[in-house]
């Protein structure tokens, strides 16, 4: 492995990796899961549809790729719950992803939305495990034209916006290359 793709020691113990669409924000991700050298829990915020052809597609891809010694728990919802249940410093717990995560839970009024986001912030608070957060970068396009497109998007953008804050890595992926923005970007508050 030459030194352009090999992968950066892990600085922190949360990242996220963030960027648009087939970008490889979840190879990156599994990637540096792998390097970690720790239990890795993935826990998939996908639910399953077995009328979406194309979707049951998407997630036998990503199954595929895992190493079998790899554990995968399903959190569609409970995802400060899960990360209660998984404190401990051997794992490395690998979250794919925010967007899916979001739109489960597109539903929900602000007061209850911004307690799950209240909810996932309080249990990162000293964790031990290692957290990598794989998000979609959904506001690079147009306005959506409907409200239920542009609460989606404002959701998941300030999330990923207040997350990347309090992450020790955060990378965009775009084009196959990954990014470290915390050594290249100034913080925005």
């Amino acid at each position: 492995m030459n030194k352009s793709t090999q992968p950066p020691l892990l600085k922190g113990e949360t990242i996220l990796i963030t960027g648009p669409a087939r970008s490889g924000k979840s190879e990156w991700a599994e990637r540096l899961a792998h390097e970690s050298q720790r239990q890795v829990m993935y826990c998939a915020t996908a639910i399953e549809n077995a009328n979406d052809a194309e979707w049951t597609a998407r997630i036998a891809t990503h199954r595929i790729r895992r190493p079998a010694t790899w554990q995968t728990v399903c959190v569609p919802i409970e995802l400060a719950t899960t990360l209660a249940d998984y404190r401990n410093a051997q794992y490395c717990l690998l979250i794919d992803s925010l967007g899916t995560w979001t739109a489960n839970l597109i539903e929900l009024n602000e007061t209850q939305w911004q307690l799950q986001v209240t909810q996932l912030f309080e249990q990162l608070k000293n964790h031990p495990a290692l957290i990598i957060f794989v998000a979609e970068e959904t506001g690079w396009g147009v306005i959506p034209a409907y409200p239920i497109g542009r609460l989606f998007r404002d959701r998941l953008g300030e999330l990923i916006r207040r997350l990347g804050g309090q992450c020790d890595a955060t990378y965009l992926v775009t084009g196959g290359y990954a990014l470290e923005l915390n050594r290249f970007g100034v913080r925005i508050e």
